[in-house]
């Protein structure tokens, strides 16, 4: 194979600077497409720890859809169509659980003006092509059970699901380790000519592609990366059988979202640019009266965990996707970093090897911001 992949001018080597869900998946595509010829190194001193283990895992191209974002559309779209396939593929290549759920979402409203906000996000959502299900609350109420009476409106997104970031990534690091990936545990310093400087010495890349997929810390590694970190914070609470689907809504305009896993249910999320790596208090009042606003049985569940993770934004919250001279950029997914993987990962490993991406990613230029700052 290695003789192929020099005949058709394919690297040999491919190292991936970051193993988040999104360097996983990177990885993942590599493997796919180049097969067992191609050696693929992923250095993280900790693999699956940063904004992929605090992630919600909603895979919701419909519910995510918020106004002024059209560029981001097709993207979340696309990649939602792609998360099928992939899913499978890494079912395939593991014994481990992929935490994928297909029941769909629900969105609901607390009061008048969350059903007035709501109504208006529908018809933006419709007038794009999408599907939504406009729902009376009794309709919502018999879907979902524990939903409050006093709803004041809901919508059904079925398309959108969900996989839990947690077993995915696992997942993902295990069907790698099975194809023969090497994992190097460091931190990469910077990008030389011909290596990449780490913690623990230097790693030669003469011969090879190099992506950085290291979420933030990719702004460290290259110039003109418009990077910032945006926390969101979320709590686990133990409730098993509460919830069945996804749970969206809007409190006095706030956002809040329930994820059922099994016996615990993930509540979401927080949006802070105050660069505070703790959850402040506040942000956990807000999360729980939200969420016990929407589903009441809610008061009597237990709190098991609570975290925050630092998700890489730009100014026009696209990601970075594409190329600075030879090396592969791949960052800045912001609150869709999850969704996005399936995309992400594919197009970076197609861009490593050479071939064309497939898909129109010229908004994800990553220098467009470089004269800006």
């Amino acid at each position: 194979m290695s003789a192929t992949l020099r005949q058709h001018g394919l690297p040999e080597r491919v190292i991936v600077v970051g193993a988040g869900i999104v360097g996983l998946c990177t990885a993942f595509e590599l493997t796919e497409i180049a097969g067992s010829g191609l050696a693929v190194t992923v250095i993280d001193p900790a693999p699956v720890s940063g904004a992929s283990r605090y992630a919600g895992g909603m895979l919701a191209p419909v519910a995510e859809v918020q106004y002024r974002q059209e560029a981001l559309y097709p993207l979340m779209l696309e990649s939602a169509r792609l998360y099928p396939s992939l899913i499978r593929r890494v079912a395939e290549a593991t014994d481990l659980p992929t935490g994928f759920r297909g029941e769909g979402t629900l969105v609901v409203a607390a009061d008048r003006a969350d059903a007035h906000h709501l109504r208006e996000l529908t018809a933006h959502q419709q007038a794009h092509g999408m599907t939504v299900e406009p729902l009376g609350v009794r309709q919502a109420r018999r879907l979902e059970p524990a939903l409050s009476p006093a709803l004041a409106g809901a919508v059904s997104i079925p398309g959108d699901t969900q996989v839990a970031p947690r077993l995915f990534t696992a997942a993902l690091k295990d069907a790698l380790l099975r194809r023969g990936v090497e994992f190097l545990p460091a931190t990469v310093t910077g990008v030389g000519e011909k290596e990449l400087h780490t913690d623990r010495g230097d790693v030669d890349t003469r011969g090879a592609r190099v992506v950085l997929a290291a979420g933030l810390g990719a702004s460290r590694l290259t110039a003109g990366l418009a990077l910032r970190p945006v926390y969101g914070d979320i709590l686990i609470a133990r409730c098993p059988g509460l919830l069945n689907r996804v749970v969206r809504g809007f409190v006095e305009d706030r956002p809040i979202y329930l994820i059922p896993r099994g016996e615990t249910i993930a509540i979401g999320a927080t949006s802070r640019e105050d660069h505070r790596a703790d959850i402040p208090l506040g942000s956990v009042r807000d999360l729980l009266r939200d969420s016990c606003r929407i589903v009441p049985g809610l008061e009597e569940a237990d709190l098991v965990e609570w975290g925050t993770g630092a998700r890489p934004g730009t100014p026009d919250d696209l990601p970075y996707l594409g190329l600075i001279g030879d090396t592969v950029v791949s960052t800045g997914y912001f609150r869709h970093g999850i969704l996005l993987a399936a995309l992400g990962g594919l197009v970076g490993a197609r861009l490593a090897l050479g071939i064309d991406p497939g898909y129109d990613i010229g908004a994800c230029h990553p220098q467009r911001h470089r004269e800006e700052q």
